[in-house]
């Protein structure tokens, strides 16, 4: 029969940094998701409202369901080059290598069909790698593997906050893991160091305020008073995990799979402008980026420079450049309107 301990071991061969085990019932923490909602937090990610009866109920999600396979796997590949180019932009580091979606997922397929050759009975089981919907946070933290910490995201006592989780609910009854002390104490370097002050409260995101939110998630125009907060993110913001102290001296890990391709720790928003679209999709292919569309990038693109000064404004109208060579993404309403802002910035 297949045990916890025999489950964990091999989710390590497959990649997982560490693996946990949850119980798949009623947690307290999943109900705070309706009070996030209530308050309007979620901005326009009317998805995850839609889908809160899920999120709260992991029965929902698979009728049936006994326990929760949690893994993490640590993403950090090391310090960043220094920043070069009129305009440098910086890419969350989770969106510098593979897209972690088809990543991960292989990964939760292979545990799966490990599981079935090795298991002594039939039993059910769905993975979830983000976009399924299931508050894997919590599941992590009752599964041992960290603590939730002040900035929202899990913290591991050995690996930090570098983290990507996933995992497999399933019916199978397995021996669950025990919660992990809270670590974060009376710290609050996230809180004070977030650029838009989007960390209301230890543990509450406003995402209406957040440069992940509004450089990922929102597909209208950034709002006016935001867009000096964007400063020179392209694509999600790192700063309140960079500032964590269980994060001063993190793992580093050799996967290739997060290991940065085509300068994405080093971009030059200025420089990739200027791209074609078909070039500058060579950019985010591959990568978790892809899940925006090419407008949105421009739009952000024109955001960063706008930030930068003069001299990466002038990239924005350099005949043979930018909105010629890209007719259909900086075609954009929103395009257009970020351009025309960054312009008035000289």
């Amino acid at each position: 029969m297949l045990t916890s301990s025999a489950i964990k071991a091999h989710a390590r061969t497959l990649g997982f940094d560490v693996c946990g085990i949850a119980p798949a019932t009623a947690l307290p923490e999943l109900a705070r998701l309706r009070d996030w909602l209530a308050r309007g937090q979620h901005g326009e990610m009317s998805y995850l409202a839609r889908t809160a009866e899920v999120r709260t109920d992991i029965q929902r999600f698979l009728p049936g369901a006994r326990s929760v396979i949690v893994t993490a796997t640590n993403y950090y590949t090391g310090a960043p080059p220094a920043p070069a180019g009129a305009a440098p932009a910086r890419v969350a580091r989770y969106a510098q290598g593979d897209d972690y979606h088809v990543v991960l997922a292989e990964r939760l397929d292979a545990l799966v069909a490990w599981m079935r050759r090795e298991g002594g009975e039939t039993f059910d089981a769905a993975p979830f790698v983000d976009k399924h919907w299931v508050q894997e946070r919590v599941f992590a933290a009752y599964a041992g593997l960290g603590w939730i910490g002040k900035h929202s995201l899990l913290i591991s006592r050995n690996l930090g906050s570098w983290l990507l989780l996933a995992g497999v609910a399933t019916t199978l009854a397995l021996e669950p893991d025990g919660l992990v002390d809270d670590q974060c104490g009376a710290c609050t370097l996230c809180l004070d160091a977030c650029p838009t002050g989007a960390i209301v409260a230890p543990r509450e995101v406003d995402a209406r305020a957040c440069l992940s939110y509004l450089t990922i998630e929102l597909d209208g125009p950034v709002p006016g008073a935001a867009r000096d907060g964007v400063a020179d993110h392209l694509y999600g913001c790192d700063v309140c995990q960079e500032v964590c102290p269980w994060n001063l001296a993190p793992a580093v890990s050799a996967d290739p799979a997060w290991q940065p391709r085509a300068g994405r720790d080093h971009a030059d928003a200025a420089e990739l402008w200027q791209r074609p679209d078909d070039a500058l999709h060579g950019f985010v292919a591959g990568s978790a980026m892809t899940h925006i569309p090419l407008a949105q990038l421009r739009r952000n693109l024109a955001l960063v420079i706008g930030n930068a000064g003069d001299e990466a404004v002038a990239a924005l109208d350099r005949p043979g450049h930018g909105v010629r060579n890209a007719a259909h993404s900086a075609a954009s309403p929103v395009v257009h309107d970020a351009v025309v802002w960054a312009q008035s910035r000289r």
